[in-house]
């Protein structure tokens, strides 16, 4: 190990490697949290609709002119160029009611007491609590729609915990890369402790700092490189685990977004490793020779 260390550039980096590598992990595994929850709460907004009520005394000319005039807004989602509105009869709805509770209507009212309806989906920019109000109203000033409806306490629910999801993922990534940081500084100076020596006596033969620093960075890079690999390795084998463990997580999960997040850990421990390199080689450039002992 001393033969090595003798070496410009040369010290022990598999700590530096399995430290840094941890903390990438921590924070792609935080990443990848924050891309499924974001992918989920897209998913339940494209499947949460608004409930369009019509008059029982429409005939079935006037249901259509009110699907047209529905079909024509700008907050209808559309899938495919065909507008997502769908029509629900009395009759299935009643059945539907009747299978769920085992009740039977005709026998207490006489008569079917629901109504003929349209259900909408509606395009992601328009869910809160504002547009959809807004939605409401708009619709109901359809002639022959007697009430549009949506689930308000569930919508306020689903924004309210995901910007605490947001924020609160936000909150450990930040506090886990200042941690990184702190860590693989310190890790860095004890391992270019060996070298201190080396560094002094290049500066005393009139070797510039760029051409001591050069080994170092480049190791810093590699290391930084690997890490970040390493990183995406259990990234990606945690998330496979996850799916085959969870039923219907695979829905949520993207190909493309999780190479972005492992392409932003890979630059992320290259740039980590980089400027610790520097951080810590330009202390010991700028230490004072009875400092080094």
């Amino acid at each position: 190990m001393q033969k090595n260390n003798r070496k410009l550039g040369s010290y022990p980096s598999m700590l530096i490697i399995i430290s840094l590598t941890a903390a990438l992990f921590l924070i792609a595994f935080s990443g990848w949290i924050a891309l499924t929850s974001k992918q989920l709460v897209l998913y339940i907004k494209q499947n949460i609709e608004v409930q369009v009520y019509l008059d029982k005394s429409l005939t079935q000319t006037q249901k259509d002119s009110v699907k047209y005039f529905i079909s024509k807004k700008p907050y209808l989602a559309y899938s495919e160029q065909t507008p997502q509105i769908t029509f629900i009869s009395k009759e299935s709805a009643a059945e539907k009611v009747l299978k769920e509770t085992k009740e039977d209507y005709k026998s207490i009212l006489g008569e079917n007491p629901y109504r003929d309806a349209y259900s909408l989906k509606i395009k992601e920019e328009y869910f809160n609590e504002n547009e959809l109000a807004k939605i409401k109203a708009d619709l109901e000033q359809i002639p022959g729609i007697f009430e549009a409806d949506y689930a308000k306490d569930f919508v306020d629910s689903i924004n309210k915990n995901a910007n605490k999801a947001y924020l609160i993922i936000a909150s450990i990534v930040s506090v886990l890369l200042i941690a990184i940081v702190l860590l693989i500084n310190n890790t860095i100076r004890l391992a270019l402790y060996s070298q201190r020596f080396i560094i002094r006596s290049m500066q005393l033969v009139g070797a510039t700092d760029w051409f001591i620093q050069k080994p170092f960075l480049g190791r810093g890079l590699i290391q930084g490189l690997i890490s970040g690999i390493l990183a995406c390795g259990l990234l990606i084998l945690v998330e496979q685990i996850a799916i085959r463990e969870i039923e219907n997580l695979v829905v949520l999960q993207s190909f493309y977004k999780l190479a972005i997040l492992c392409g932003f850990v890979i630059l992320l421990g290259i740039l980590i490793g980089l400027l610790s390199t520097f951080q810590s080689m330009y202390r010991y450039l700028r230490t004072d020779l009875e400092d080094l002992y």
